[in-house]
């Protein structure tokens, strides 16, 4: 059983909503957020990257930076830039890219659920970056941006869906990057009731993206529950912000990674190592795309290649052994090229597929990247399976776009 609930949620007026919104702040770096802000007093950069209001190169992690941030959202509030709502509510999100459109129900998620293991995750996390978000948390004692969550598509789930998205949106707009955002406020009393008790007949809520995020604002709220003397249960900060997605309207686009150099193999022979576990085939033209799972497109020597697994490298019954990423890393990156720590490894870097595979072709051609290799997008089944083994997916294996938007609703812990 899942436990959500509605809360007052904290946002901007109508008027104002597209300038206050801003991207999750582990996107962008801070000259990014600073490019980003200026001249925009309103911009939620000033409360999640406020080391842009300090000269370049101030440490983002600083006491200062952190008591910036305090000072800034306690002004959006004062100067009624951030307003929260009278009653508690839940809230439909949308986002659309291109012909892809999915709606996301906004919930308080009960952070019980994530100590028990009933919001599963599917990556490791680093201490440091949690730590990071929870200095944030607790500074602001809120959530200012939220937890991107799946479940298994529901049908009552989906009907409420279309229920409330029939309706006019309190906000729509689309932002810089040419996304499409509406949300709509949920406070009719017993379509609140129906989203909190379909949400209990689902068996578990999964990460999708965020995991750091989502461990922080969890751990905080487990911190304040075991600091209070008073614990009741009831509190606010029992429960973190997040945005639930049915499995069916998430889109993961590919990962792919450049590599350095051939690890002193001349192109001829690092083509015919490959031989040895995959299918090679020269492909004429200006792209070549992965065709299916275990297929890979490679870029070496001004050319792109067809690479399809041999059978005995994969195995689709396993939740790990079935991914492209771990072939790739077993017979590629680590059997000829010897990078074995995807983590750390300078000789690899990683590109989101929304950059488009003519950025791997031309950071190759450039000379400062010798081979580069597409794959094949995991699919949400294969996420959902490894989050339900207690498996932990290789580095680097999923992009989700389009990313949330912070600022269209706060959840206050107090």
């Amino acid at each position: 059983m899942i436990r959500v609930k509605p809360f007052k949620g904290l946002r901007p007026p109508k008027a104002i909503v597209e300038k206050v919104a801003a991207r999750p702040y582990d996107v962008l770096s801070s000259e990014e957020a600073r490019k980003e802000a200026a001249g925009n007093e309103v911009s939620l950069y000033h409360i999640t990257r406020p080391e842009i209001e300090f000269p370049a190169g101030t440490d983002e992690h600083s006491r200062e930076v952190y008591e910036k941030a305090i000072e800034n959202f306690r002004m959006f509030q004062a100067k009624g830039w951030l307003v929260e709502d009278k009653e508690e509510c839940y809230y439909l999100y949308a986002q659309t890219m291109g012909n892809h459109k999915q709606f996301g129900l906004v919930v308080a998620t009960y952070v019980g659920d994530y100590m028990d293991g009933r919001i599963k995750k599917h990556e490791l996390t680093r201490h440091d970056k949690e730590e990071d978000r929870m200095k944030h948390i607790r500074n602001t004692k809120a959530n200012i941006e939220p937890v991107f969550l799946a479940f298994h598509d529901n049908e009552a789930l989906e009907q409420i869906i279309s229920q409330v998205s029939a309706q006019e949106p309190e906000y729509d707009f689309v932002s810089e990057d040419g996304i499409r955002h509406e949300l709509w406020v949920i406070r009719d009393k017993e379509m609140v009731a129906r989203i909190t008790e379909a949400f209990k007949s689902l068996p578990a809520l999964y990460i999708a993206d965020g995991h750091h995020r989502t461990a922080a604002a969890a751990l905080v709220g487990d911190e304040m529950a075991r600091n209070n003397p008073n614990h009741k249960g009831d509190e606010e900060y029992n429960y973190f912000l997040a945005v639930c997605f049915p499995e069916s309207h998430l889109k993961i686009i590919d990962y792919n990674r450049l590599v350095r150099d051939l690890n002193g193999h001349t192109v001829d022979e690092f083509i015919e190592l490959l031989r040895k576990h995959f299918d090679v085939v020269p492909v004429d033209g200006e792209i070549y795309r992965p065709a299916g799972l275990h297929n890979f497109a490679l870029y070496v020597g001004g050319r792109w290649y067809s690479l399809t697994a041999h059978a005995d490298t994969y195995d689709d019954a396993d939740p790990i052994r079935g991914l492209d990423v771990t072939v790739s890393s077993k017979y590629i990156l680590d059997e000829i090229l010897g990078i074995t720590d995807l983590r750390r490894d300078k000789r690899i870097d990683f590109v989101g597929g929304i950059r488009g595979l003519g950025e791997l072709k031309a950071r190759v051609d450039s000379g400062e990247m010798a081979m580069a290799l597409a794959l094949y997008p995991v699919t949400m089944r294969q996420l959902l399976a490894i989050a339900d083994s207690g498996n932990i997916m290789p580095p680097k294996t999923t992009w989700f776009e389009p990313k949330l938007r912070s600022g269209l609703v706060i959840h206050k812990l107090e």
